[in-house]
């Protein structure tokens, strides 16, 4: 008796303590690189900006990033029929694509005609703690003593950086991104709520096709600036559509289903950072010591906010 007793007490700590180790890692790795595509995204808006407008701009990108992810969905059911998700989850994407994928990134655009990369990324980045305080009261995620913390750190590591900024703020851009800010927050929320029915893959793939559709009366002036337009600003586009949505939703997504909200978004205040680093290497603008400063702190931040609380 004492043997059938204690054998199975002991055996159930040996296979799981090696099982958590690779989704964690895994879900590490697409908020990293998340965070890299997101940021290089704020570049790219910048530059291609000079050339195509914000609504055609917004339509170029997520129609790129629905051919390729209709393409990898194609693939992956090659052996199976896609199913569509139900009415009501069908109709929670349909709100965050036009929200968020499309509402969102042509009010990106167009701030970025106004202010630059770097300042609109700062601005954009109220949109975590947003998350945050709304998750917690409407998805019940609560309010953890570290995602407080890390978010106050993150925010002031944000006020630092943009403390050392020479660039001139419009206010029409500021406004744009506030407005941009708010369609991120309520576009996570609402996507959250779709993901615990629908896995991620199928939720951004939806996502890009209903928001290219909702775009579509953009396309006659899509097609037009595109015939203008140089080669560069092209494929700029076809690395906005397929780097940062693409790929980069995709992880999002991935990494969503996984985390709290609150925790996930927190994450994003290193956006600034790494902005900064791009710049520096990209356009050879060599960061100021406020955006060094401020973005280690925004790093701290945002380690303090992964931390697990009581």
């Amino acid at each position: 008796m004492t043997e059938l007793q204690t054998t199975p007490a002991a055996a159930p700590t040996e296979p799981t303590a090696p099982s958590r180790l690779p989704g964690a890692g895994k879900t590490a790795a697409a908020v990293v690189l998340t965070v890299v595509l997101w940021a290089s995204a704020f570049v790219a808006i910048r530059d291609v900006g000079h050339t195509l407008s914000p609504a055609p701009m917004a339509l170029a990108r997520l129609a790129v990033a629905a051919v390729a992810l209709s393409v990898l969905v194609a693939f992956r059911h090659r052996r199976s029929r896609i199913v569509l998700p139900p009415r009501k989850s069908l109709l929670l994407i349909s709100v965050y694509a036009v929200l968020w994928l499309a509402g969102y990134t042509v009010a990106l655009n167009a701030a970025e005609r106004h202010v630059d990369a770097g300042t609109a990324a700062l601005l954009v980045n109220i949109a975590p703690l947003l998350v945050a305080v709304l998750a917690g009261k409407v998805l019940g995620e609560g309010y953890s003593r570290p995602l407080i913390i890390g978010s106050v750190v993150a925010m002031g590591g944000v006020a630092i950086i943009a403390a050392g900024g020479d660039s001139q703020r419009d206010w029409i851009g500021i406004v744009l991104c506030v407005l941009a800010a708010l369609l991120y927050a309520a576009g996570v929320l609402v996507q959250k709520v779709t993901l615990r029915s629908v896995d991620g893959l199928t939720a951004i793939w939806l996502g890009c096709v209903i928001a290219t559709v909702s775009l579509l009366p953009w396309a006659p002036q899509l097609i037009g600036e595109l015939r203008a337009a140089p080669a560069g600003a092209v494929l700029g586009v076809v690395y906005l559509g397929l780097f940062p949505t693409a790929i980069g939703f995709t992880a999002w997504a991935y990494a969503l289903r996984r985390m709290d909200a609150g925790r996930l978004s927190a994450t994003t205040y290193a956006v600034p950072a790494v902005s900064v680093l791009l710049s520096w290497v990209l356009l050879a603008e060599v960061p100021t010591g406020y955006g060094l400063l401020g973005g280690a702190i925004c790093l701290v931040g945002v380690a303090i906010s992964r931390r697990r609380g009581k």
